[in-house]
């Protein structure tokens, strides 16, 4: 039995992380603490509540004297940090955010385990996992893959604020003896996924019969991970991970953007064409390939990202479960049966209340 920390368990990895984790090991304690962000939502871990070994915490992970009540009164043994802004879009228009957390959250966070774990105590069993992005290794060529071993070449605000958490995390194994992890993935989809990102933009504006923005040509290509395979993969590193190392997680599953939007057009078109209560909803005539438009491509946008995963499938006997043709259509029959879920979030009232724009701007290139 552990007593886990989740930060930003309320975001999208992280949500499906305590769902997975909520199944895999019931008897541990899990305690989430999430910010609340625009990315952050309660809705996305309601079928938890009341749970015996779940507790649910707002706040901040800037804030110390919570981590020390939190390390202190749950006797936290094991921390998994998903607390992060992680819109590369949203790094551009305004990096500070990034900064104040993806650093100087990480950093806090560092402090209180390094405080609580080896002030005098004994640090064995104990375990930080960092949850990081491939981002951080900048752009491939047509060619190759990132390894555990790659140099970090950060090209946007979000990848670099990322990379120096990453640091910030080897230093403390390094310097301190905390025990310490890392793992880095490739893009995720799945559940729960904030509708600004390209997969859920696309799935919605399809179903809704909207524009759907491509950046630049659409040839950027990225290894795509389901989000369940992830959650595995973060949970062996958890249990069989060897301190101060770090583990890439990829789905070997490349794929242009171009051809995503163009397949889930694809399935989307197949499904409302044979059930008459989703042509009744969603009703749109023609093909939604029609609705692609390609608008400027964003600042620094990365060609090709790639992940080796070699490491972790050797060492820690890892492999994904689905590839992407089944996981995306998994993903697009969850979007559609819940359409309560992403039709609250891009309400009025919502998106007021965090004061943001929705897709015209974030999403369709135009500031």
């Amino acid at each position: 039995m552990r007593n886990l920390l989740i930060t930003g368990g309320a975001g999208f990895i992280g949500s499906n992380f305590v769902h997975y984790m909520s199944k895999a090991r019931p008897s541990w304690r899990l305690v989430v603490l999430d910010k609340l962000t625009y990315a952050g939502n309660l809705e996305n871990l309601k079928a938890l509540e009341g749970g015996k070994n779940y507790r649910f915490v707002k706040g901040d992970i800037n804030d110390p004297t919570l981590l020390d009540e939190l390390f202190t009164g749950e006797k936290i043994d094991t921390v998994v940090n998903f607390a992060a802004e992680s819109h590369v879009d949203r790094s551009i228009l305004g990096p500070k955010t990034f900064i104040e957390t993806n650093i100087n959250g990480t950093f806090t966070l560092l402090e209180a385990a390094r405080k609580h774990w080896l002030n005098g105590a004994d640090a064995g069993g104990k375990r930080f996992l960092h949850v990081s992005t491939d981002e951080v290794y900048g752009s491939l060529g047509e060619t190759g893959l990132f390894t555990e071993t790659t140099p970090y070449s950060p090209n946007s605000p979000y990848a670099a604020s990322k990379a120096a958490s990453d640091h910030l995390v080897r230093a403390y194994h390094h310097t301190y003896g905390l025990p310490a992890v890392t793992t880095n993935c490739s893009n995720n989809y799945g559940p729960f996924q904030f509708p600004e990102k390209l997969i859920p933009l696309m799935i919605i504006n399809a179903l809704k019969g909207k524009a759907l923005p491509v950046y630049g040509d659409g040839k950027n290509v990225r290894d795509w991970l389901y989000v369940e395979d992830h959650c595995r993969a973060i949970d062996l590193v958890l249990d069989k991970g060897r301190p101060g190392e770090t583990y890439n997680v990829g789905g070997r599953n490349e794929w242009k953007n171009i051809d995503i939007v163009r397949l889930v057009c694809e399935i989307i078109d197949e499904k409302v064409a044979s059930d008459g209560a989703l042509r009744e909803a969603y009703p749109f005539k023609g093909k939604r390939s029609e609705l692609i438009s390609f608008v400027k491509d964003r600042p620094g946008h990365d060609r090709r990202y790639a992940i080796d995963c070699t490491k972790i499938e050797r060492e820690l006997d890892w492999k994904q479960l689905d590839m992407f043709p089944s996981g995306i259509r998994k993903t697009i029959d969850w979007y559609i049966k819940n359409r309560a879920w992403w039709e609250g979030i891009m309400s009025g009232e919502y998106l007021k209340y965090y004061g943001l724009q929705y897709d015209e701007r974030i999403a369709g290139g135009k500031k």
